[in-house]
């Protein structure tokens, strides 16, 4: 499935008002010409795994151009395909010789299209009401469904699609004049984001097509789009907390910043899709699906203090539900703020209290410019973590656990530190370099802040130098790595300015790339790249492989493996994490919350994997009310097994709380003894 991530996603809506002109004669800009044969020399030079600029690389890139325009095929004709395929084998061609005008001519036949289906959708709108009793399905997995052959077929196809987004609505109670006002409002917002579109923004979306084939990490950046990569990256922004990316036009939630307002509100989780948004406690609420990502962002952010009202539908719902409103109170996201926390949990174990340490780490940081102007108390992540369990250890704890979990990574120098508290020196990871030479960095202090017991947490969710730590932490057997099977990306990118090749008048300028240059190798040799980091304990998880984390990606860079370093374990033998693992699995066997979490595993996938969806109002219904059924029930009977009502309000984190008691299961096994040391 085809992603577009915040700083180079661009608006591809369904439909458009026929109150404005849409322009269909885009054609390339003067430069673009340049930047193409640039771009294409740095892949096939450049490039940790250079490209070969050839027929195969070109059918890759037309597909993948060809589905991110119409995923769903549900505009184009098996005509239009047709007249396409002429170019399936010369896209190479035409990076290498600059001449990229058949990526406009696809783009002004989709805008063609558009306008086609917008008078066919009014003309649904502006009739009689729709018959919601007939056993009529919609097809909602559409990505490999066959071309419609003509206009009549693609008109069929429409009425299911529309009467699949009225449906949604006439279950909530709408009647027919405040559906079809919806749905036209809704386009006519539409309407206002595709007429912003530019020359630029298309040859963005097609060199992003390019640049995805050769890896999901290496983008193409327009002039406006490397802009935004400097705001997101800078000390602070002001909004929500939440990274968001676009999925065949519904803005998605794709990261939580630790501490952020949609974090600590607890209300929002990652795959969550935002619909709509309203300023303010009482203002309109403004429907954004389909809007460009960039227009979506500057909506949701917004002075500290301020009100902003989102309209949401749930990760596991169908895009025709009845989305919730949520208030969320903006505030300021600082990157310096997003430092380590800790706490103390007291766990009981047959009569015997413990304590064990929990930091949260929402990422790998560290003040370059505070170093160099020699601060004392300049921020870093290894820093902050030792001050921790320092003083942690004055409160005689007995276990640490350190939650990387949503953890995207940071700086790799952090990575290798922080991994040096809980180990003597000796390596962390291995570094291969485009030309093949491997670097071995090391953690060279003999000092160890935490040689107790230790627990690392990981989700789907925690990648790049998280997955260094995990890795390292594993093979050492220094810890228990607990949670879900980590992201995958084990590749280091770096970003280049194209400017510094391509010189435009008057002030204009050229865009980025940010290109693979470097990979990931745990010390047993293993990259962790697309397999990530496998838990020793290991709990399911909603978001399934294929569809989130490096391997959601056709074009990600595989897996492989080099030497090992030389480094000798220290930690627990494998038959203590068996019995942890056997105590574990017994403990959840009858535990609530795991029973839930499995059913929402199977729940979750078999929504995504449905390839049809109800028209019949009748129906529907009755699988709301299933639904909401289902919900009131679990909250009921979380109500009389939670006596915490720090944990009734804040949500039972049973990853956590599981994690703790796996610590202690370890201490009264024999904790120490029970180490290769």
């Amino acid at each position: 499935m085809k992603y577009r991530f915040l700083l180079f996603s661009l608006l591809l809506g369904h439909l458009v008002s026929a109150q404005t002109t849409i322009r269909t004669n885009f054609a390339p800009e003067p430069e673009h010409s340049d930047v193409s044969r640039l771009v294409g020399q740095i892949l096939s030079s450049g490039h940790y795994q250079p490209a070969a600029l050839n027929d195969d690389f070109s059918a890759k890139v037309f597909d993948n151009y060809l589905k991110d325009l119409d995923y769903s095929r549900s505009y184009f004709l098996a005509a239009d395909v047709a007249e396409f395929n002429f170019y399936r084998s010369l896209v190479d061609d035409a990076i290498q010789s600059g001449n990229v005008e058949f990526a406009f001519t696809m783009y002004n036949r989709f805008l063609q299209r558009i306008n086609n289906r917008i008078q066919y959708t009014y003309k649904i709108l502006n009739g009689d009401s729709i018959n919601f009793n007939t056993p009529d399905s919609f097809q909602v997995k559409r990505e490999e469904a066959p071309w419609c052959k003509d206009e009549k077929e693609l008109d069929n196809l429409w009425d299911k699609k529309i009467k699949y987004e009225l449906v949604g609505l006439k279950a909530s109670g709408k009647n027919w004049k405040d559906m079809t006002d919806v749905i036209r409002k809704r386009y006519e917002n539409l309407e206002k984001q595709l007429v912003k579109t530019q020359s630029e923004d298309i040859y963005s979306y097609f060199m992003n097509a390019v640049t995805e084939t050769v890896d999901p990490h290496t983008n193409y950046f327009s002039p406006k789009q490397g802009d935004d990569f400097k705001i997101n990256t800078s000390q602070a922004l002001e909004g929500i907390g939440a990274t968001l990316q676009t999925e065949n036009d519904y803005t998605k939630i794709r990261e939580l910043v630790k501490g952020g307002p949609a974090e600590r509100s607890k209300l929002l989780k990652v795959g969550d899709r935002i619909v709509s948004v309203g300023q303010g406690k009482d203002g309109e609420m403004l429907d954004i699906v389909g809007w460009r990502i960039d227009d979506v962002v500057s909506k949701i952010r917004g002075p500290k203090g301020s009100i902003v009202r989102l309209g949401i539908l749930g990760a596991d719902e169908p895009s025709n539900a009845a989305p919730h409103i949520i208030q969320l109170e903006r505030d300021k996201i600082k990157l310096e703020d997003q430092t380590a926390k800790g706490e103390i949990q007291k766990i009981k174990n047959k009569g015997k209290e413990y304590k064990v340490a929990v930091i949260t780490l929402p990422s790998f940081y560290y003040d370059f410019a505070g170093a160099q102007k020699g601060e004392k108390n300049f921020s870093s992540t290894t820093r902050d973590v030792r001050r921790l369990i320092e003083n942690f250890k004055a409160d005689t704890i007995d276990a640490v656990v350190l939650d990387l979990r949503n953890n995207g990574g940071g700086s790799l120098l952090e990575a290798i530190n922080l991994t040096g508290l809980f180990i003597k020196s000796g390596p962390v990871v291995q570094v291969r370099n485009s030309d093949g030479s491997i670097k071995v960095e090391q953690d060279y202090d003999n000092s160890v802040t935490w040689s107790g017991p230790l627990a690392v947490l990981v989700n789907r969710f925690s990648a790049s130098a998280s997955e260094i730590l995990a890795g390292a932490i594993q093979d050492y057997k220094r810890g228990i790595i607990i949670g879900e099977n980590t992201f995958g990306k084990g590749t280091v990118q770096n970003v280049i300015d194209l400017g510094q090749y391509i010189a435009l008048p008057n002030g204009r300028r050229v865009g980025q790339v940010k290109l693979t240059l470097a990979k990931f190798y745990r010390i047993n040799g293993s990259s962790t790249q697309l397999k990530g980091v496998k838990p020793d304990i290991e709990f399911p998880s909603i978001y399934a492989d294929k569809e989130y984390g490096e391997e959601a990606s056709k074009y990600a860079m595989a897996w492989d493996q080099i030497n090992t370093s030389r480094f000798e374990p220290v930690g627990m033998k494998d038959n203590v994490t068996l019995a942890l693992y056997n105590l574990h699995k017994a403990r959840m066997k009858s535990n609530t919350e795991y029973n839930y979490l499995l059913d929402d595993v199977v729940g979750y996938r078999a929504y995504r994997l449905r390839e049809y969806a109800t028209l019949n109002l009748e129906q529907l219904k009755k699988e709301q009310d299933e639904q909401t059924k289902k919900n009131k029930e679990r909250e009921e009977a979380r109500k009389k097994l939670l006596n915490n009502p720090k944990d009734e309000q804040e949500k039972y984190d049973l990853i956590l709380r599981e994690s703790e008691q796996i610590l202690v299961d370890f201490i009264v096994l024999g904790g120490d003894k029970l180490t290769s040391k």
